[in-house]
């Protein structure tokens, strides 16, 4: 990790005084290089902090704003696809911690479309992990075809599922939650899930099917054939929405044909919508699960993370 520099902030651009930033399994692509990188980089895209100072032209943020910054890093405004709206899939492409540094450091210099403002009463360590995984379910299953009362199932109980499941609960779903072994039941239905099924001892497709199957399932785990074995649990016109990264599904056409259901991928979200997931989670009590270290300890923080051994999110403390 370089050295701590606190730097100016550019026009439409403001400075942020770093409080907690989430580690995540993506900060990988970084420290491994598997997308386009400028060395030296400052990874991090779960951030939490305070605006300290403003640029040119990004007038709409004051020092002293509690704010948070996500995985999207802004969007030019002017390409075709911010043209119609679709800002996420802006050509800039700009990724926190990957286009820019991010949040494993003190200070950081973020884009201002990609600021998005924090509620009062939540704490930087608890908003944080909220910024990627918090927005990704959030987002994925409000945009979704499923209405309250519908039967929504989450597919994995990790980083991405525990947060799922509460969303899905505080939406109004009939939520089921799907992971391996009887011993994750508890948890589950702690979350909110009124129903839970053991893939590793009950067939997922035969139990969701009995409830007249899932309008959604929200596919959180990072097996390709755990996704692959819960297609056939989709209700008529059901979808099976992907945000865990699978190398590889396999499955039968003839589940999607014979009931119009479809599989589709989410995007995690842009900084309103960060700002919405925000909102929604300090109304009605979303909390990610936590272990907390310093900022010194990030190299721990994310070797943890990365063995699978952490439960359930990594978030670095750097200050009050």
């Amino acid at each position: 990790m370089r050295a701590v520099q606190i730097p100016e902030p550019g026009p439409g651009t403001v400075r942020i005084r770093v409080q907690a930033c989430g580690i995540c399994h993506s900060d990988s692509l970084v420290k491994e290089g598997l997308m386009p990188v400028q060395y030296p980089r400052v990874p991090g895209h779960e951030v939490a902090g305070v605006i300290d100072a403003v640029g040119q032209g990004a007038d709409q943020w004051k020092a002293g704003q509690t704010v948070g910054v996500g995985w999207h890093g802004g969007y030019c405004g002017k390409c075709d696809h911010c043209r119609r709206g679709d800002f996420f899939a802006c050509v800039t492409s700009q990724v926190t911690g990957v286009s820019f540094d991010g949040g494993y450091a003190e200070y950081m210099i973020a884009p201002a479309s990609a600021v998005a403002l924090m509620p009062a009463g939540m704490s930087p360590v608890e908003s944080a992990p909220l910024m990627c995984a918090g927005l990704t379910t959030f987002n994925a299953l409000r945009n979704s075809n499923a209405r309250p009362g519908d039967v929504v199932a989450v597919l994995g109980l990790g980083g991405l599922g525990h947060l799922g499941v509460q969303y899905a609960n505080k939406m109004g779903f009939h939520t089921v939650g799907i992971a391996r072994g009887k011993d994750k039941e508890p948890l589950a239905r702690k979350l909110g899930a009124a129903v839970y099924i053991d893939n590793q001892s009950q067939d997922p497709v035969a139990e969701l099917q009995k409830l007249g199957g899932a309008k959604v399932i929200l596919a959180t785990a990072t097996s390709g054939e755990a996704m692959s074995a819960v297609v056939g649990g989709l209700s008529i016109k059901g979808t099976l929405i992907i945000v865990g990264a699978a190398n590889s599904m396999e499955f039968s056409p003839l589940a999607l044909l014979f009931g119009s259901s479809s599989i589709q991928g989410w995007y995690s979200g842009t900084s309103i919508d960060t700002q919405d997931t925000l909102a929604f989670s300090a109304r009605n009590g979303v909390r990610p699960m936590n272990e907390i270290l310093p900022l010194e300890r990030a190299s721990e923080g994310y070797d943890r993370m990365m063995s699978g051994k952490a439960r359930f999110r990594v978030v670095l403390k750097i200050a009050d």
